[in-house]
């Protein structure tokens, strides 16, 4: 199981993240991911940084260590838009991009205030939600497929092509990601969690290629140890990824023991 790294852009400033991401590349996760928000409010922080313009810089200052966004919000740009982030970040990193990206919350959630303080529109219904990130998801696979059709010719055509991975917290996306998507994350300590996981399985079925299964939590020294007993449980589930949160107080030099 490949351990790798999430930084709150809400709570850490460039410098923090920038040390962060050399520090984990140095100790040797396997990636560094970011969340995608527009206001410090919805991480408890009091800023923000772009996602993909924070890993753009993130992919020129390391050297290897793989980059991803968990998850970006299908409604925070255009389904094309998106797919040129993905395909530029590839480009400038010239590694593995895991393009993490969610359906996004209801117009109730606490998720949802960054977008109703600036007037953006959010779907009232879970249905058009859903409907948002499988036109993302056609997008992404007519820009990133071969072959491909010719009036994408000059389009951005990503290698190694991104992964593409659906965040989810209920089963009918969790079905989505096993039909559609080349992995699935959840939150470790999601009490459907299993659920979550067997349902994308299910979906994916046999003779369709890898499929990532990704949890994330919250970084922890014990999640380092891969004896520890809730790293011999991840092992056991499958678990292809763990994405370790990096909390207030955890600096370079906690992610230096390695991973």
């Amino acid at each position: 199981m490949i351990l790798d790294v999430q930084v709150n852009p809400a709570r850490h400033r460039w410098r923090e993240v920038r040390e962060l991401a050399l520090a984990a590349e140095h100790a040797g996760y396997g990636a560094v991911w970011t969340f995608d928000h527009l206001a410090g409010m919805t991480l408890r922080g009091d800023s923000m940084m772009e996602a993909f313009t924070l890993l753009g810089a993130l992919a020129a200052t390391t050297e290897r260590i793989e980059l991803g966004t968990m998850v970006a919000n299908v409604h925070n740009r255009t389904p094309a838009l998106l797919a040129v982030a993905g395909a530029t970040l590839a480009a400038i990193g010239e590694r593995q991009v895991h393009l993490g990206i969610g359906a996004g919350g209801s117009p109730t959630s606490r998720f949802s205030a960054e977008m109703h303080a600036i007037g953006q529109r959010v779907e009232p219904t879970l249905a058009a939600r859903h409907a948002r990130l499988v036109e993302a998801l056609d997008v992404l696979e007519r820009m990133y497929g071969t072959p491909r059709p010719a009036e994408l010719a000059t389009f951005p055509h990503p290698r190694p092509r991104p992964t593409v991975i659906i965040g989810v917290g209920g089963p009918t996306l969790a079905a989505l990601a096993g039909r559609r998507a080349d992995g699935i994350n959840v939150r470790w300590d999601d009490p459907r969690r299993d659920l979550l996981l067997d349902t994308a399985l299910r979906a994916r079925g046999e003779g369709r290629g890898d499929f990532v299964l990704t949890a994330w939590t919250t970084w922890a020294p014990h999640l380092l140890d891969p004896e520890h007993p809730e790293r011999v449980t991840m092992a056991v589930r499958g678990l292809h990824r763990l994405v370790l949160v990096i909390p207030a107080g955890v600096g370079p030099e906690d992610l230096a023991r390695g991973a």
